[in-house]
């Protein structure tokens, strides 16, 4: 008899310590390729006993698993998306968490001449001008919705570039991964491109544009809208990713000394 109260009670202890609150939050493969998750997560977990599940896609697919219900909250970046996801009734608020910003990379030599450009909208015209290979992640990410605004500021129309502009419709470290095989032009966030392994003969050549700027945004799903999303937990998260603590974290994950994100929670 004592062995099965034993029994009962180890297993009853081991369930304690085993099952930690459990969440989905869909975000950005640019916030995933830049390493930060491996960062974040433990401590999330260490604090908050909340194991937080990626799911790992683009902006425009992030957007729609939340209004669809499928996760309980969202990192992105984009943010006329973001408004309208939250005027269709489907996100409870929107929170800025930080910001890095977009960098155009391209072969070191540079044959479009993008490092002399005094905007971002001239070295975009260089790279047309020169007809020079380029990379688009093509996939209705934060990251391709800001490149075709780019262009269109920069008076050019994607829609009608040749066969040098290449739609690869992938995440960001895949696309990197084409622009290095075909030493092509590519417009990268930078904490991805400070992560990214397989540079090849690639360059950062062009930044500070102050249009470059990349805000990134936690949104809860709501429950009004989906009521059997976890939004206990996905306000829990919040307030822990507004906090001292993350802010640390965030504004000291660093690669080469280089800092990746800046921490802007208010």
């Amino acid at each position: 008899m004592k062995a099965i109260v034993w029994g009962a009670m180890a297993w009853a202890a081991m369930a304690v310590t085993t099952f930690a609150d459990e969440m989905k939050m869909a975000v950005t493969t640019s916030f995933h390729n830049s390493g930060l998750s491996e960062v974040l997560l433990p401590a999330i977990k260490e604090d908050l006993g909340l194991d937080v599940h990626l799911l790992i896609v683009g902006t425009g697919q992030a957007l729609r698993l939340g209004a669809a219900g499928d996760v309980d909250a969202i990192l992105v970046h984009s943010r006329k998306a973001e408004e309208a996801f939250l005027a269709d009734g489907n996100g409870t608020q929107r929170r800025e968490i930080m910001y890095n910003d977009f960098v155009i990379i391209g072969p070191a030599a540079d044959q479009a001449g993008v490092a002399n450009a005094t905007s971002a909208a001239e070295a975009l015209q260089s790279i047309s001008n020169a007809e020079a290979p380029f990379v688009s992640r093509g996939d209705d990410s934060g990251t391709h919705k800001k490149e075709l605004s780019l262009w269109t500021a920069a008076e050019l129309d994607a829609d009608t570039f040749g066969s040098w502009y290449r739609a690869v419709g992938a995440g960001m470290g895949a696309a990197l991964n084409t622009a290095s095989g075909m030493n092509a032009y590519i417009m990268a966030d930078r904490a991805s491109w400070l992560n990214f392994k397989n540079k090849g003969e690639l360059a950062l050549l062009y930044a500070g544009d102050p249009v470059l700027f990349n805000q990134y945004a936690y949104i809860p799903v709501h429950p009004g809208k989906h009521p059997h999303v976890k939004n206990d937990l996905a306000m829990k998260l919040e307030d822990w990713l507004v906090s001292d603590k993350a802010k640390g974290l965030i504004n000291g994950y660093k690669i080469n000394g280089e800092g990746l994100f800046v921490f802007n929670a208010e």
